[in-house]
């Protein structure tokens, strides 16, 4: 529909072939109950909605009647028709040379608009709020909606904007840059409409759609194929003019780079085929905004008992972090994999797992483009983030060949040094780890439990936030310095050879009642402790580091109150003099010593895990001594 201009060298819209196809496809759509008189009857039989050409005299008339030359797009199209009938739904007639006129706020849309600007409102506001005075009205029939041209948005080719408001729709009208685009717009919703409809008429099928159609299952496979951006053009485009593929394919794109606003997967996600991929994210994405189920119902509406109570269930496990994705194959292996590898905090090698799996995996059926119900699992989930969708979303997969893309940057750096960035994001009172060589994390609760945490295990994946909060409610939400401090603390490898269990927000520091747990977890192997805050988070830094072999401490020193006390042996290599010889040396402190440590000892934290993720947790015994005869008691009661 668009043609070269010979003469010109620009290039032109076909009008007539476009205004052709669309009065033949909207007659013979045409149900006999939707003529709404002897007109429509007339253009269904003539299969034309629109009216003889506008000649130059016409047209140039109408000019001199207005006082402005038309934008060259309305213009073009005026020498084909002068009007139209059926502009979409909701316009029933648009106006050709005779009845276009001044709106002149007739609509009283104007005082709306202009009684809400700001004194200090933008220039384009203002312009925005002011087309109801000066616009071209263009509607002459409709359901309550009106059609601007305006006269002063206008773009380097002389075309107009055109503005859009309905009643029954947003409160903000809609913006088109030129006739042409509103017009095409139009002739999407014209599609959308009928291609939504459920009360019968003849069957939409004409040209355009099988047109679509076509392009719908070439974005298909474009997607499996890893070309997501030429996929997702091509079912936006198709989902424009409600094509029934489009959006349940589109949204399984979107939803894979992150987004969950306006993702639905309609048409799919009540599929049974597709629920084990679909269900979950659409559930993880409501539980995570909203209380009201009602509206997990109506998304779902269509759905037999069987899905929505596989909906419930899984809603419930979502909520409660129970949920578990499982895949079939060798996909699924390497999800079963991964997970294991995440709860451990390897994140990074989590996702390797299951991205340098992903050529294998399978579609459930020909609309399933990607796997995404590990995206609800509480381990899974965290892994993603915008650089690895892309890259599953680049990788060929569902046996469609293409080429590998770029690899997504690991996430966690080595060491430690990350704790002692600013914007670590753990807690706003320092941080305290335990370390424990060769051991597993699962056997860490033996280590530093007491009582009944020795045997009670690992506790579920949380985060580091909810593990704080899980300590507030063992406490009642106050922090005593009367009472046992018993960290709950997130578990996972620290490396080669070692197990964590780390605490972001502990309790306010108390060095006289200090107690480290490096002797008791350093049972027939060896034990670090560290507990730190030396950036100004705290009105006084401290540093402690403690070590202990088979069940006795080597040697530790601390750091509070601007002293520096030490026991045992100490190496070179951590010995504290280095670090803190001075006021103005224990300001930068932190990050040199976090990499002494790390180097001595060959150990790392996982930053992602930590940050993003979930791990498993261990209530560990009091960090804290009982106060002695004579000891002064505080209580601090943290508020939000």
């Amino acid at each position: 529909m668009v043609t070269e201009n010979r003469a010109t060298g620009t290039t032109d819209f076909d009008w007539r072939t476009f205004l052709l196809r669309w009065s033949g496809e909207w007659a013979d759509a045409l149900p006999d109950d939707e003529v709404r008189d002897a007109d429509d009857e007339a253009a269904r039989r003539s299969r034309w909605l629109g009216f003889p050409p506008a000649s130059e005299e016409r047209i140039a008339a109408m000019e001199e009647r207005l006082g402005r030359r038309m934008p060259p797009s309305y213009r073009s199209f005026l020498r084909v028709t002068d009007g139209w009938r059926h502009a979409g739904g909701f316009v029933w007639l648009l106006a050709g040379t005779a009845d276009a006129r001044w709106h002149d706020n007739a609509s009283g849309l104007a005082d709306l608009y202009e009684e809400y600007l700001e004194e200090d409102a933008e220039p384009e506001e203002r312009r925005e709020a002011g087309v109801w005075r000066r616009g071209l009205q263009l509607d002459v029939e409709s359901d309550a909606t009106y059609v601007l041209l305006d006269p002063e948005d206008v773009d380097e080719d002389g075309e107009w904007a055109v503005w859009t408001w309905a009643s029954w729709r947003a409160d903000a009208p809609e913006r088109h840059r030129d006739f042409r685009a509103f017009m095409e717009a139009m002739f999407r919703e014209f599609h959308s409409l009928r291609a939504h409809r459920t009360d019968g008429g003849p069957e939409f099928v004409n040209a355009t759609t099988r047109e679509l159609d076509a392009r719908v299952e070439e974005a298909r496979r474009d997607a499996l194929r890893g070309d997501w951006e030429t996929a997702l053009k091509k079912l936006d485009e198709a989902k424009g003019y409600g094509r029934p593929r489009a959006a349940g394919l589109g949204d399984q794109i979107r939803r894979m780079l992150g987004l969950t606003y306006m993702v639905y997967f309609p048409g799919l996600v009540t599929d049974p085929r597709y629920a084990s991929e679909l269900l979950p994210p659409l559930v993880a994405a409501h539980a995570g905004r909203s209380h009201d189920d009602s509206v997990l119902t109506y998304h779902l509406r269509g759905a037999d008992e069987a899905l929505m109570s596989r909906a419930r269930a899984t809603l419930d496990q979502v909520r409660a972090g129970t949920y578990r994705y499982t895949a079939p194959g060798p996909f699924g292996e390497a999800v079963d994999r991964a997970r294991e590898l995440a709860r451990r905090g390897d994140t990074d090698q989590a996702w390797r797992a299951l991205i340098d799996a992903l050529p294998l995996w399978q579609p459930l059926g020909p609309d399933h483009i990607a796997p995404l119900g590990w995206l609800a699992d509480p381990l899974l989930g965290p892994l993603l983030t915008p650089e690895r969708s892309r890259e599953l979303l680049s990788t060929p997969r569902g046996g469609e060949s293409g080429e590998a893309p770029s690899r997504a940057p690991d996430l966690d750096p080595p060491g430690l040094d990350w704790l002692a960035d600013p914007d670590r994001g753990t807690g706003r009172r320092g941080y305290r780890f335990v370390l424990v060589e060769e051991v597993a994390p699962e056997d860490l609760p033996g280590r530093l439990g007491d009582g009944d945490a020795q045997d009670a295990g690992l506790g579920k994946p949380v985060t580091v936030s909810e593990a704080r909060h899980q300590q507030l409610r063992g406490t009642g939400g106050v922090w005593s310095s009367s009472s046992s401090d018993q960290p709950v603390m997130a578990v996972g490898r620290a490396g080669a050879g070692w197990s964590f269990a780390f605490d972001g927000d502990p309790d306010p520091f108390t060095p006289e009642r200090f107690v480290s747990p490096a002797a008791a977890a350093a049972a027939a192997t060896r034990a670090v402790v560290v507990w730190a805050d030396l950036s100004g988070r705290r009105d006084e830094p401290f540093f402690h580091l403690s070590v202990a072999r088979d069940g006795v401490e080597e040697y530790a020193f601390t750091y509070a109150e601007g002293e520096l006390r030490r026991t045992g042996d100490v190496p070179p290599a951590l010995d504290p003099d280095r670090f803190l010889a001075g006021p103005a040396a224990v300001a930068e402190a932190e990050r040199p010593l976090l990499r002494a440590v790390a180097e001595h000892f060959g150990v790392r934290l996982p930053r992602h895990a930590l940050l993003n993720g979930r791990l498993p947790t261990v209530v560990s015994r009091s960090w804290t001594r009982p106060p002695e005869d004579g000891e002064a008691l505080f209580v601090w009661t943290r508020v939000g």
